[in-house]
C-alpha cells in the first residue's frame, strides 16, 4: 500500500527513471498505473522538483489520446505519479507480432498519435522520446501516447548537455548533433515510426548505436516503397517530409504533419490503403479487422484485474455465497418465572406507540432527501426541489472547465442528505470555463511577459528565440495566440523572444590569444578559453587552433565564443632507418607519422640502401614533417 491509498497489484514495466505498477486507488475504487521513481534518483532534490513540475504540466494536457495524470505525491523516499491505466498492448507488441501493417492500419495509429503530440506542441511541450513503446493501444482500440515524464518545456535553453534523451533509432539529427529539442524532433520520430509500421523494419540499422547515429546524420530515410513494392507515392511523401534531415524542411509541429497525413490519405484509394505488405507476419485473414476497427489488435494482451476481485474470478465467490445456508431457528423456550402484571402490559403498549409515532414523524413527510441536481439547469433543479417539497435557497455562480455553462456544479446540502421538509437548498451554477484575453506582450521583457500572463490566469508556454533588428535583446517579438485573442484560462501562450541584431562571427584561427580576444570582444561577443590545449601541425604554439561556434556563422550580442589554443605540432621520436632498404625505411617512417623524401643523387640512382637520414634516429621531429633519406 503506497501513501495509504494505492494498493500495488503487479509490476508492469521497469525503465531507467522509474518502475510502473498496476494499482488500485482504494478511495475511488479504480485501477490505475503507478509510476514510482527509483529511490536512487529521488535523493536528488533538483531532479525530483523537475519531475513534479513536469508532471503538473502534463496533467494540463486534457486530451483523449494522452495518458492522463491523476495524482502526484511521495511516501517516504518513494516519489510517484498516479496515471490512467490502459489495458491492452503497445505498438511495439503489434509490430513484433504482426510485422509490417497495412497502410490503413498504420495511418489509423499515426493520426491519434499526432493529435496527442499536436496538443502538447501547441501547449508548449515536446515529448522527445517518441517510439513504439510509448504508443499504447487499448483493448477498445483507442490509441494513447504515454511516458510524457521525459517532456521538457522548451524554454530559454533548448538543448540538453551531457546526454541526449531518446532512443537512438528515433533521434532527429539535430538532437544527435547539438541536443536541441523542439516540436520537429517529435515529427521526425513519427516519420520513423510510420516507416517502421509500413515496412516492419527501422530505416537505419547497425552493429552499434554509433553506427545508427551516424546514419541519421548522413543518410536520408529511404522511401518505404523501396522495401514494400506497391506502396503509394503519397506514403513515401509523408515519410520523406517528416524525416527530412534539415529541421526547417519538416512540418513545424505535429499539427502541421497531421494535416499533411490527412491530405495524403484523402488521395489514396481503398486498394492502396489495403495493400498487404510481404513483411506481414499474419497474412491469413480477410482484413475485416483492419477495415472495421481503429487498429489490428495484438495477439496477446494483458487482462486487467477487476477492482475488488481476486484472480480466481467473481464466479467462485458467488458459488461460495450460494452454498451458505441459514441456521435452523432455535426451539421455542418455555416460559419460567412469575407472570407479568397489567402495568407491564401498559408500559409495553405505550413504548410501541412512541416508537411508531417516531417512525411516522421521520417518514411521513416531515423529512425528505435532497434530490440529485448535478448537471441540471437551474430551472430543472428548481422543479426537482419543488417536487421534493423543498425551496430554492441561495444561488451562486462559479467558473468550471468541466461543467456546462448554466448547469449545477454543486448543491448545499448535497444530494441524498435528509433534511426537514420545506427547508431550502442552495445551488452553485456553472458560468462555463473562464475566458481571458491574451495581454499585449510585444516589447515586454521575458520575465515581465511571464508575470503578465500569470496575472491574467494564463501559462507561459514554449519560448523560441529569433534575431531582430527592431526589438531589443531579451524582449518579446510576438506571442501565439496573438495579443488580444480570447482564450480559456490556463492556456499556454508561446513566446518569440529577440536575440538582438545578428553578429557575424569573425575568423580568429591562427591569431594570438590576445589579438583574438580583442577582435571578438570588439564585435560584441564574450570569450572563453578552453582549459585543454591541442596539438596542431597547422598553427604554431600559442596561436588559436579552433573556435566554436565556427567562423562565418551568426550569433547574438553577448554570446560566447570558445577558443582552443595550439600547443604546436606534436613532437615524436624519429626511427633509425640507416642501412635499411628504401621500401622498409619508407614503411617505417610513414608508419611513425612522417612523410618521406628520397635523395638519390648521381650515385644512388640504382641503389636500394639508406646511407643517412635528415634527422638522426632517436631525435624528435614534428609529427607529419618530412624526413629526407639519402640512398646509395
Amino acid at each position: 500500500m503506497l501513501d495509504g491509498r494505492y494498493r500495488i497489484d503487479a509490476r508492469i514495466a521497469v525503465g531507467g527513471m522509474a518502475t510502473v505498477y498496476r494499482a488500485v486507488d482504494t478511495r475511488l475504487d479504480r485501477v490505475l498505473a503507478l509510476k514510482v521513481m527509483h529511490p536512487s534518483l529521488a535523493v536528488d532534490a533538483s531532479f525530483v522538483e523537475r519531475f513534479i513540475r513536469e508532471a503538473k504540466s502534463v496533467a494540463r494536457l486534457a486530451h483523449p489520446n494522452v495518458v492522463q495524470v491523476f495524482d502526484q505525491g511521495n511516501d517516504g523516499s518513494y516519489v510517484y505519479l498516479a496515471m490512467e491505466y490502459v489495458a491492452g498492448c503497445t505498438l511495439r507488441d503489434v509490430l513484433r507480432e504482426r510485422g509490417a501493417l497495412q497502410p490503413r492500419a498504420a495511418l489509423d495509429i499515426l493520426e491519434p498519435v499526432l493529435a496527442a503530440l499536436g496538443a502538447a506542441h501547441r501547449a508548449g511541450f515536446v515529448h522527445r522520446d517518441m517510439k513504439p513503446e510509448n504508443v499504447l493501444i487499448g483493448d477498445d482500440g483507442r490509441v494513447k501516447v504515454a511516458d510524457f515524464g521525459l517532456v521538457r518545456a522548451v524554454d530559454t535553453v533548448t538543448n540538453t548537455t551531457g546526454t541526449v534523451l531518446g532512443t537512438v533509432s528515433y533521434l532527429a539529427p539535430e538532437q544527435i548533433e547539438n541536443g536541441t529539442a523542439d516540436p520537429r524532433v517529435d515529427v521526425y520520430a513519427c516519420g520513423v515510426m510510420l516507416y517502421e509500421m509500413l515496412t516492419g523494419d527501422k530505416p537505419h540499422d547497425g552493429d552499434s548505436p554509433a553506427v545508427i547515429l551516424y546514419k541519421h546524420l548522413h543518410e536520408d530515410v529511404p522511401p518505404p516503397s523501396a522495401a514494400v513494392p506497391g506502396l503509394a507515392y503519397e506514403l513515401d511523401e509523408m515519410v520523406a517530409s517528416a524525416t527530412a534531415r534539415a529541421p526547417e524542411i519538416r512540418p513545424h509541429d505535429a499539427v502541421a504533419l497531421l494535416a499533411q497525413v490527412r491530405d495524403g490519405r484523402g488521395r489514396l484509394t481503398a486498394e492502396q490503403l489495403d495493400v498487404v505488405p510481404p513483411q506481414a507476419l499474419t497474412a491469413d485473414h480477410d482484413n475485416a479487422d483492419d477495415r472495421t476497427s481503429v487498429i489490428p489488435r495484438a495477439l496477446t494482451t494483458l487482462r486487467p484485474l477487476p477492482v475488488n476481485e481476486d484472480e480466481e474470478g467473481s464466479q467462485a465467490a458467488t458459488d461460495r455465497t450460494s452454498r451458505f445456508e441459514s441456521p435452523p431457528p432455535p426451539p421455542p423456550r418455555r416460559r419460567s418465572g412469575p407472570r407479568r402484571g397489567p402495568m407491564a402490559i401498559v408500559v409495553a403498549v405505550l413504548l410501541v406507540l412512541g416508537v411508531g409515532a417516531g417512525v411516522w414523524y421521520i417518514n411521513s413527510g416531515q423529512f425528505t432527501e435532497v434530490p440529485p441536481l448535478l448537471a441540471k439547469t437551474q430551472a430543472q433543479a428548481e422543479d426537482r426541489l419543488r417536487d421534493a417539497g423543498l425551496d430554492l435557497g441561495k444561488v451562486e455562480h462559479a467558473y468550471s472547465d468541466t461543467v456546462d455553462r448554466g448547469t449545477v456544479i454543486s448543491s448545499d446540502p448535497k444530494a441524498g442528505t435528509r433534511i426537514r421538509g420545506n427547508d431550502s437548498v442552495s445551488l452553485t451554477i456553472s458560468d462555463g470555463p473562464r475566458n481571458v484575453r491574451v495581454p499585449a506582450l510585444a516589447g515586454q521583457k521575458l520575465d515581465e511577459a511571464r508575470s503578465l500572463l500569470k496575472d491574467d490566469g494564463l501559462e507561459p508556454g514554449m519560448v523560441t528565440r529569433e534575431f531582430s533588428e527592431d526589438v531589443p535583446k531579451g524582449s518579446v517579438i510576438s506571442a501565439r495566440p496573438a495579443d488580444g485573442t480570447k482564450v480559456r484560462a490556463g492556456t499556454a501562450v508561446a513566446l518569440v523572444v529577440s536575440k538582438g541584431s545578428p553578429i557575424d562571427i569573425p575568423d580568429v584561427t591562427g591569431a594570438d590569444l590576445a589579438d583574438a580576444r580583442s577582435e571578438l570582444e570588439e564585435a560584441g561577443l564574450k570569450v572563453k578559453v578552453a582549459a585543454e590545449r591541442v596539438n596542431s601541425s597547422e598553427f604554431d604554439k600559442g596561436q588559436i587552433a579552433q573556435q566554436s561556434p565556427n567562423p562565418g556563422g551568426r550569433a547574438a550580442e553577448g554570446d560566447t565564443v570558445t577558443l582552443t589554443v595550439s600547443k604546436g605540432p606534436e613532437m615524436i621520436e624519429v626511427p633509425d632507418v640507416v642501412g635499411d632498404s628504401v621500401e622498409d625505411a619508407t614503411r617505417t617512417l610513414e608508419g611513425a607519422g612522417f612523410q618521406v623524401e628520397e635523395d638519390r643523387g648521381l650515385l644512388g640512382l640504382f641503389g636500394d640502401e639508406v646511407k643517412s637520414q635528415s634527422v638522426e634516429g632517436g631525435q624528435t621531429a614534428p609529427k607529419g614533417s618530412t624526413i629526407t633519406i639519402e640512398i646509395r
